[in-house]
């Protein structure tokens, strides 16, 4: 077989891979379920696509089509070819905004589709809770909806025309067809003319059409995905009197790529919904009262009708980002529903949202009614759509398993079906996570079940087993949104009837003879519990790791990801999760394909050491441990903490590398070229013993050396006479400079210019005795040191830190270890002197900031000039911190205006920007954003960055030279 692969790669233009990483990376979407393929496609062309499918028919194995692999169902699980289209087809081919419809390839994301056409007044109403990475090949395989498809209804009613290739390799279009146009696709021998006889002959019969009516769900479950959707192709003109135009797009929305390979899709856009909305988030004491609640709520025509449950609500707590999006939630609710109002003026919303609270009010429904606007709305809808990834933060093997997630019933039975669902709970001893769409009569549920035990497993079975029966006595779908695959397939013939079930499978044959397309999903599909992700009975192995894990171990934080994706994003959606992969586009670079390799070997691997593993090494590689993901992934898969915990862990068997060692003694390093700064920055910057020095420490050619400044920070601070206090003047407050090795070695000038503004702001300043901040080893992976020099700092400052006396740091990356690594590496003894001294720990930004609230710092210290401010913000201090102190400290000055440059990662990271093999990706980072906007500026615009590797990138990609933020404030001093 490997022999026919290599034949099959030298014909593609794209990429073919049969490595057990790759392999591995693509056995699991965002479901329950695991299988190795057999290989790993990602094609660059239609031809591409026409070779792997003579390539499967000739060797008797399958295809499975993917884009952004966030399936609930297991879709893109399987045995056979994965073809990802996620990277090369990503073109928007054509817009006609007279006839309000876009032309696209599968791999364009939502969202992105959604900024093209912005400008036009014209979105894509579906919006899935993934829509910034959900692609549009998934949203038809899928036929998703979203919280919004009370008004804008399922990806099916805005599917026009589908360009595809048939299982013989044949390039057709469907689309709509009249009476005889229908007739005439039926002439012919071909695989497409059979494909048509055959639906015709299936639907034209009068007892199966009785069957399909008796079988399928009520006509008023919009939301229906179980199966194939005959039930609507039987409403065309070709079966029904005054019935719509015939058009195969009906039932190829919701087949998730089991009868034809998607090239194109044609799609109806519409005008943009009102700008004017409002969210009405109604707290309720239980989940029926707010179900009940709901149907009132449907009475004003909201947009949507969102459902957040205490689990959810719980989750955000200790999630970072999301944490801050809950300022809304008054009290312990059961439920909150968040209702979207629209209207002409905000008058008319708060006129609406008023009838709504007086109704439910008067029905005793609910406890407070907030309404909100604007930005507000955003942070909302943010800790919604987190929903999903926010669930694999529940602590323990305990989770809220998708398994009878989707389930779509008639919205007046909702409250009834939900009552009856909460029974069999009861009965098994289950609770449940409720969430998403109530508003079209779909809540996503949850039970919350361990799948490593023989009794979860079971259990994962049963509840299965019992709520398609409830589904069916309501006549709902078993699939509302998600799809079937191979999580629902075996339980479609109880919801369809098995006549139903054998058209489903004469269907697919007529499509696929060969079983090429996505097999064993719809019909066919394997019994629902095998091929899951985690083994009955699976135990957790037991490990000696360096940092401290909460409630749970090494292995357990990576399981915390649960596939849902929010690492896919582009920079174009923002944020700074995750910088590699928004550079190559490639799954191995995501955050989730680093939690699944480490899972992967953590469970399974025979070594005495299961971190020694170079597939693991490999797919950490480009992590640059910017901690994006520490706070933007709903799930709080800390990454970085994974990368330096497996790097130290696999040098144990390995050994360490001479580069690593190198950066990891920066410090020294650094102090030695202090003693003869000159000699040292000669060396460095010649172009002969520059390219020497970077040669034989792996560094890039292309990167400038930083330079060490004629006088360390230290040194200065101990040479000076006096500071700048008038000598009657008596400190406001005393405050320690944390004296990091960067500042104090590279950037000594910031230092002392942070040093001379607090004093003149009324500051006694004190540098302590302290050690380095260990950033360096923490970064190389050699954490064993950095927990060395953690614990002697906590030592040495814990006793000198207070809320009176706080210390403050210039460099994010060295001041925030105290306020995160450090708590992880302490030492038993040292564990609640490490957690008291983080509260007192603060960016200078953070500190300055404020003083400046508390009314401590007088604005007429500084300059009335006009300037204006771009900020670069730092990783760290984004994921751990704010930009806003940084703002409100930059925009202090009363004519300075400040705008935050919408860039994630800058790219340098640290000491990954100057290692050889990462430079070009560092650059590439850097000009996903940050390097562009810089380059836009003119030479007046004040360019800042707190970072100091932010400030090396900038400067070796645009020349122009950034400043930190507290230089920014010096200088407008008056």
């Amino acid at each position: 077989m490997k022999e026919r692969f290599d034949e099959l790669s030298a014909q593609l233009e794209g990429e073919l891979y049969l490595d057990d990483t790759m392999r591995i990376l693509y056995a699991t979407d965002a479901s329950a379920y695991e299988e190795m393929p057999l290989a790993v496609a990602i094609p660059k062309s239609k031809n591409d696509l026409k070779k792997l499918i003579a390539f499967a028919a000739a060797n008797h194995t399958s295809l499975i089509p993917r884009t952004a692999g966030t399936s609930l169902a297991g879709q893109v699980v399987g045995n056979g070819i994965v073809v990802d289209v996620s990277k090369n087809f990503t073109q928007i081919i054509e817009l006609n905004k007279e006839e309000h419809w876009v032309r696209v390839q599968p791999g364009v994301i939502r969202d992105e589709l959604n900024m093209f056409l912005k400008p036009y007044g014209l979105f894509f109403g579906p919006e899935t809770s993934t829509a910034n990475r959900a692609m549009m090949g998934g949203m038809v395989g899928n036929n998703s909806c979203g919280s919004n498809s009370i008004v804008y209804r399922s990806t099916r009613e805005h599917l026009l025309e589908v360009d595809a290739l048939l299982s013989d390799g044949t390039e057709t279009t469907f689309k709509a067809l009249n009476l005889d146009e229908f007739h005439n696709k039926c002439e012919g021998n071909n695989l497409e003319a059979n494909i048509y006889k055959t639906v015709r002959s299936l639907l034209s019969n009068y007892d199966n059409q009785l069957e399909i009516r008796k079988e399928f769900p009520k006509k008023t479950v919009e939301r229906r995905n179980t199966g194939y959707a005959i039930d609507i192709l039987l409403d065309s003109a070709p079966f029904t009197v005054g019935g719509t135009d015939f058009n195969f797009c009906k039932i190829i929305a919701g087949s998730e790529g089991t009868l034809a390979f998607i090239t194109e899709i044609k799609l109806n856009v519409v005008p943009l919904p009102p700008k004017e909305t409002g969210l009405l988030c109604v707290h309720f004491n239980s989940i029926d009262e707010s179900l009940r609640a709901n149907l009132i709520a449907l009475k004003y025509k909201p947009l949507a009708s969102e459902l957040i449950d205490h689990y959810i609500l719980e989750c955000t707590k200790d999630n970072i980002e999301q944490s801050k999006n809950r300022f809304f939630v008054k009290g312990d609710p059961a439920a909150i529903l968040v209702i979207e109002l629209t209207a002409s003026t905000r008058d008319g919303i708060i006129s609406l949202a008023t009838e709504c609270e007086i109704e439910m009010r008067e029905a005793g429904l609910g406890y407070h009614f907030p309404l909100l606007f604007g930005e507000d709305t955003k942070k909302i809808w943010m800790l919604r759509k987190a929903g999903l990834g926010l669930l694999g933060n529940m602590p323990g093997d305990e989770k809220g398993v998708p398994v009878i997630e989707d389930t779509a019933v008639d919205v007046n039975d909702l409250p009834s079906y939900i009552n009856d669902f909460h029974k069999i709970l009861e009965k098994y001893n289950l609770h449940s996570v409720h969430y998403a769409h109530a508003g079209s009569g779909e809540i996503h549920l949850r039970p919350i079940i361990n799948l490593k035990t023989v009794e979860g497993n079971h259990l994962f079975r049963i509840i299965a087993e019992e709520v398609a029966e409830l589904v069916k006595k309501y006549k709902g779908s078993l699939s509302g949104e998600h799809g079937d695959g191979r999580l629902r397939g075996e339980f479609i013939k109880q919801m369809v009837g098995e006549k139903n079930y054998e058209l489903f499978k004469t269907i697919k044959h007529a499509w696929d003879p060969n079983n090429i397309f996505n097999p064993n999903k719809i019909v066919d599909t394997p019994p629902m519990n095998t091929m899951l992700r985690y083994k009955p009975g699976q135990k957790t192995p037991a490990f000696k790791t360096i940092f401290r894990y909460y409630n749970q171990d090494v292995l357990q934080h990576a399981e915390q990801c649960n596939g849902s994706g929010d690492c896919r994003k582009t920079h174009l959606s923002g944020g700074t999760m995750c910088p590699s992969y928004m550079a190559t586009k490639n799954e191995k670079d995501t955050t989730r394909a680093r939690a699944n390799i480490l899972r992967e070997f953590l469970t399974n691997s025979e070594k005495l050491n299961r971190f020694d593993h170079k597939e693991i090494y490999d797919v950490m590689d480009l992590c640059l441990s910017c901690k994006g993901c520490k706070s933007e992934c709903p799930s709080n898969v800390d990454v970085a903490k994974l990368k330096a915990e497996f790097l130290q862990q696999y040098y144990d068997a390995n050994g360490v590398p001479f580069r690593s060692k190198l950066i990891a003694n920066f410090n020294k390093s650094a102090k030695l070229g202090a003693m003869v700064p000159g000699i040292y920055n000669f060396m460095v910057s010649n172009a002969a013993t520059g390219k020497l020095i970077k040669r034989l420490a792996g560094f890039a050619e292309k990167r400038s050396m930083p330079t060490i400044h004629k006088i360390s920070l230290e040194k200065w601070f101990r040479k000076r006479k006096k500071n700048t206090l008038a000598t009657n003047q008596s400190p406001r407050k005393k405050i320690y400079l944390f004296c990091d090795e960067f500042t104090n070695y590279n950037d000594t000038e910031i230092g002392v210019k942070a040093i001379l503004l607090l004093e003149r702001l009324g500051y006694e300043v004190t540098i302590p005795k302290h050690e380095e901040s260990g950033r360096a080893w923490l970064s190389k992976g050699l954490i064993r040191d950095a927990k060395v020099i953690a614990n002697k700092n906590i030592t040495l400052l814990s006793k000198l830190i207070n809320e009176e006396t706080p210390l403050i740091g210039i460099e994010p990356s060295a001041i925030l270890t105290f306020r995160d690594e450090y708590i992880d590496l302490a030492d038993d003894a040292n564990y609640n002197a490490a957690k008291e001294l983080a509260k007192n720990v603060f960016l200078i930004d953070e500190f300055i900031a404020k003083e400046i609230d508390n009314g401590n710092i007088n604005s007429n210290l500084f300059t009335k000039e006009k300037r204006l401010v771009k900020l670069h913000g730092h990783c760290q201090q984004k994921a751990l911190s704010s930009l806003t102190t940084s703002v409100k400290m930059l925009s202090f000055p009363e004519n300075y205006s400040v705008e935050v440059i919408p860039s994630g990662c800058c790219g340098m990271a640290g000491s990954f920007g100057y290692e050889k093999e990462h430079y070009d990706l560092s650059m590439k980072i850097g000009e996903l954003v940050l390097l562009p906007a810089v380059r836009s500026q003119s030479n007046e615009t004040i360019i800042a960055a707190p970072g100091t590797s932010c400030r090396h990138q900038i400067k070796d990609g645009t020349g122009r030279k950034a400043l930190h933020t507290i230089e920014v404030l010096y200088n407008a001093l008056n």
